[in-house]
């Protein structure tokens, strides 16, 4: 009789331990699907930078040769990319959008072309979009560090190797929507 007992316990901490692991999975997929938005958005950025660029050929070929330059140097963003990679391709957006400042400084007629306006549009709209899914990435962070950290499941997150993972931090820059 007692082992019957002892069997019960035994099936009922598995089952206990499978649906841990199997929320522990759940909540790093909602990590990584949410780091997977934050590379669209921040794609789709750097395509309306090309369209910036693009009009700035019209009026200088070496600032837009310069602007090229930088796009190149750019790195890929995708699901599994740390928080650090989407802040160093950030610092290069930066870059690209400082150098495109100049051209609007020296050419203000830039600043009425039609190409120039709606690239401008769709990098803010873009702009808001990152903004918008960091914070989604940093909740459903928050959620897995959450359940790695907490009894009883951490000690399944241990058993498995799931790790906290990094959020997104708030810098002076980035508090405010750009003003370019």
């Amino acid at each position: 009789m007692l082992w019957i007992i002892v069997i019960i316990i035994l099936v009922l901490i598995g089952f206990w331990g499978i649906s841990i692991y199997n929320q522990l999975i759940s909540s790093r997929e909602f990590v990584r699907n949410s780091m997977g938005n934050i590379a669209a958005q921040v794609e789709s950025r750097w395509d309306a930078v090309s369209s910036l660029i693009a009009a700035t050929k019209k009026y200088s070929s070496h600032e837009a040769e310069t602007l090229t330059n930088i796009t190149a140097m750019r790195s890929k963003v995708d699901r599994s990319s740390e928080p650090s990679a989407v802040e160093k391709d950030d610092s290069l957006f930066e870059q690209a959008m400082n150098q495109l400042n100049l051209v609007v400084e020296n050419y203000p007629e830039l600043k009425a072309d039609g190409v120039y306006i709606q690239a401008m549009e769709g990098i803010n709209k873009y702009e808001n979009k990152v903004r918008q899914a960091r914070m989604v990435y940093n909740d459903t962070v928050t959620k897995l560090n959450r359940q790695v950290q907490q009894f009883p499941s951490s000690i399944v997150a241990g058993i498995f190797k799931f790790n906290q993972e990094s959020y997104f931090q708030s810098s002076s820059d980035k508090s405010n929507m750009p003003k370019w």
